[in-house]
């Protein structure tokens, strides 16, 4: 992973964690003042009910003349002070660190809530009853502590899965990235050859040795250098290109093809034989002849030097037939997807064979292959869901 690969992944996974920390705090924000407030409206109901509890067991007793004796609560988080009109402290288990206010029946302070319920009889000399519980502080620091755990599993989980997800979106383009930078390298390598074989050529023609064979590099050289430059152009460009449909004969355009590359193939030493047959078709003519000139140029790539290319055009079926290397069958496979090429030791980008695969599934043109290994290769396309029948 190069440096703009980490940047950009950094930078994805910053926005994205980020982002949805934020939904997950503001989720779990709610979800703390919810379980707060159960929390607070539970303390008080039992903070009331005590309270009523103990109001009637004191008016109880009083009602059968008998004396009251505080009792502890069972609720442990639950304690109670009894007060008398003048509230002096009759009797009180509560934390006397905190002033009481009288003026609410019911309140909280940082670490308690209070309710306050008054007995009006004056003959009973309990006036106040004064409930204390401390169970909503515990309950607040809970759910702190809950939340803060869920938060920690949320960001690593967010985090991992974030993680993943740039992965996977960034994978695509890393693979796009990697195949463009073996294509820059390829078409260094590949425009080297028919450079350097041009030059050479230039310089002896000018020292006037053998001159007749010195044109016939520079022009393979030219067309190799000009049929790279189309294969690049139309791969890149043709989506933009809008489809001219013309009636012509296949067999004057194949023929065409086989005397260009009859020129480009001098510098292997490779013949192409041609038998060809009238086949009316009606399709873009650029295309057609982007498919033809792929199709031979493959062969002349992947061909052994000294021998020959059959090139032959019968019942609207064209077939060029080489006797270089061969495919073998898994390769058949991958053999026509962009920037695949069978030996990596040949020439070309990988991008031949798609353009031939791209313009037969265009046209509905039958597209089959058939090789073996270090003998022989045959592709072959059917023209006819495309011809002129009149």
């Amino acid at each position: 992973m190069n440096s703009d690969e980490k940047k950009a992944l950094r930078n994805f996974l910053f926005i994205y964690v980020t982002s949805t920390l934020f939904l997950v705090s503001v989720i779990l924000y709610i979800y703390y003042g919810n379980e707060l407030k159960m929390a607070r409206e539970t303390c008080n109901m039992e903070l009331k009910n005590a309270s009523m509890q103990i109001k009637a067991d004191i008016l109880d007793k009083y009602m059968k003349k008998k004396e009251f004796i505080p009792q502890k609560l069972q609720k442990d988080n639950v304690r109670y002070a009894l007060l008398d009109k003048d509230k002096k402290v009759i009797f009180s288990n509560i934390n006397d660190d905190y002033e009481i206010d009288f003026s609410k029946n019911l309140y909280e302070n940082s670490s308690y809530n209070y309710f306050i319920t008054t007995i009006d009889e004056e003959n009973i000399a309990i006036k106040y009853i004064v409930m204390e519980s401390c169970q909503v502080a515990t309950d607040k620091n809970n759910i702190k502590v809950l939340i803060a755990i869920k938060l920690i599993i949320s960001s690593l989980f967010i985090a991992c899965i974030g993680y993943l997800l740039s992965k996977i979106l960034l994978n695509p383009a890393r693979k796009r990235v990697e195949s463009m930078d073996k294509f820059i390298k390829d078409s260094a390598h590949e425009l080297n050859t028919p450079i350097s074989v041009l030059m050479t050529s230039v310089s002896m023609l000018k020292s006037g040795k053998n001159p007749e064979k010195m044109m016939k590099y520079i022009l393979s050289s030219s067309k190799q250098i000009s049929q790279i430059y189309n294969d690049i152009h139309f791969s890149a460009f043709n989506e933009i290109n809008e489809d001219v449909y013309e009636e012509f004969d296949l067999k004057d355009l194949v023929g065409e093809s086989v005397d260009y590359f009859n020129d480009i193939s001098i510098t292997k030493n490779i013949k192409i034989n041609s038998n060809l047959s009238s086949c009316f078709i009606k399709m873009d003519r650029t295309k057609t002849q982007k498919l033809v000139n792929n199709l031979i140029s493959n062969a002349i790539k992947y061909s052994h030097k000294d021998s020959n290319i059959e090139v032959t055009l019968d019942k609207n079926i064209l077939n060029v037939k080489d006797f270089g290397i061969g495919i073998s069958k898994e390769e058949q496979e991958e053999i026509f997807k962009r920037y695949k090429r069978g030996n990596n030791n040949e020439g070309g980008f990988g991008i031949g064979l798609d353009i031939v695969k791209r313009i037969c599934n265009e046209y509905n043109l039958l597209l089959n292959l058939k090789s073996q290994t270090a003998k022989e290769t045959i592709f072959s396309v059917d023209f006819s869901s495309i011809v002129n029948k009149k």
